[in-house]
């Protein structure tokens, strides 16, 4: 059985004495006569594979000459320094099989995002694709590891629920059996409920908004990682977040150097991200926005202009904390020493990426909450067994959510949010 190695494997070790068996796709090909020049991709890179007439059977080289742009293949030969090729290396194939040809591929360059969106099942085979996935993983990969160190269990919540976590306006309905049950917003109440066993938890899970926004920062679904920890307050929250997030960043920065380099993402910001992050109230943001030109008052919530006006300048992540209560949910704590406000945070990636975090320390008085829900008209029934966490052994607790999107935007510098996910759901998209 012939043992294949990946191109990654090649390029950081050469093999430059016997045989190396590669197998991928087509990635580039041009033919000149007796000679065919294709540039074969894998999961791990690219190298250019050079078929030359008579070192190889007549038919494997016809085969060569005849295999389009993403045909599968499997091509053996012997591996040379060629300063002119992709990595710096080629191989000389000795053997060609096309393995799946591929018809004309309807992707070329300078296609517009409609197409490419309506043929996203291919786009996402890009070079630029692949390394923003492999980002992503990275980080959530660098997230897992971080809060396994901090003593965190990962839980799996439910996606179907009967409460709304942050509004009823923008829930996603459909018919359970015999009754209406929502796609979750979030799973912040679960978690909230699974501290009195666990105490630190938290959950990576889809998400889902029904808000009709058409912005570079917003999907339908998106995945969320969340966290709850009993006996700490919004201070606290505020560490594990930019600790969080720091160890996120210094993860992508160890292991994706190449994908990074290859979005022209420049590093040396991300180098920057380094606890402790700066804390700004939303008094004295209000203040300085004023000091910009922004006509915006006090009770305002944050828009896309806003955010970037904070964090143009700045190098890392910046808090934004108290935010008036009429810009937040009802669950939030009150802080005493200002009682307009709640005890809460967002957190705004620098540069004008906006928000990532939205977190707060969790209201344990059942009376404020019942008050709360009361003058905002919501129904106590759907919300029972949450109110039962105040009423059997409540507990001082904070915790926050991650739209995991958003990070990978700000991380590898991208344009739109869409680019962040493999098949993005927006107002305007459910297909593929």
């Amino acid at each position: 059985m012939t043992a294949f190695t990946s191109i990654g494997s090649l390029l950081s070790t050469p093999v430059l004495e016997g045989q190396v068996a590669l197998r991928g796709w087509v990635y580039r090909t041009r033919s000149s006569g007796k000679i065919v020049f294709a540039v074969l991709r894998d999961s791990t890179g690219i190298i250019q594979v050079t078929i030359k007439k008579g070192n190889l059977p007549d038919a494997q080289f016809e085969e060569a000459v005849a295999a389009s742009i993403e045909s599968s293949v499997e091509v053996t030969g012997t591996m040379h320094q060629d300063g002119r090729a992709p990595g710096g290396y080629e191989v000389l194939a000795t053997s060609f099989k096309v393995v799946g040809p591929a018809l004309p591929f309807p992707i070329t360059e300078y296609q517009s995002e409609e197409l490419l969106l309506d043929n996203r099942h291919l786009w996402i085979r890009s070079r630029e694709q692949t390394a923003v996935m492999k980002v992503k993983a990275t980080l959530l990969a660098g997230a897992r590891e971080w809060l396994a160190e901090q003593g965190f269990t990962e839980v799996t919540p439910p996606i179907l629920t009967q409460n709304a976590c942050e509004g009823g306006v923008t829930l996603f309905k459909l018919r359970y059996f015999d009754r209406d049950v929502f796609l979750s917003q979030s799973a912040q109440m679960y978690l909230e409920s699974l501290i009195f066993a666990l105490e630190k938890v938290y959950s990576i899970t889809p998400s889902f908004r029904a808000e009709k926004s058409r912005t570079p920062r917003h999907l339908t679904e998106y995945w969320h990682l969340e966290l709850e920890e009993a006996w700490t307050d919004n201070e606290g929250n505020m560490r594990i977040q930019e600790e969080l997030v720091s160890a996120m960043v210094a993860k992508a920065l160890k292991e994706r150097g190449a994908e990074l380099e290859l979005l022209k993402r420049d590093i040396e910001p991300l180098k920057a991200v380094q606890p402790p992050f700066e804390r700004l109230r939303y008094a004295d943001m209000i203040a300085l926005l004023r000091d910009k030109g922004f006509a915006i008052e006090f009770g305002a919530d944050l828009g896309a202009a806003e955010e970037r006006a904070i964090t143009e300048d700045k190098g890392a992540p910046v808090f934004v904390t108290n935010f008036p209560k009429q810009c937040k949910a009802f669950y939030m704590k009150e802080d005493q020493d200002d009682p307009r406000t709640y005890k809460c945070a967002d957190l705004l990636a620098p540069f004008g990426f906006g928000e990532v975090i939205g977190g707060s320390e969790r209201e344990t008085d059942l009376a404020k909450l019942l008050q709360r829900m009361e003058e905002q008209g919501i129904p106590q029934e759907p919300y029972r067994w949450y109110l039962d966490l105040r009423r059997f052994g409540s507990v001082p607790h904070s915790g926050f959510g991650m739209g995991v999107e958003r990070m990978v935007k700000w991380v590898c510098n991208l344009e739109h949010i869409r680019d962040a996910i493999p098949y993005p759901r927006t107002v305007a998209r459910a297909y593929p």
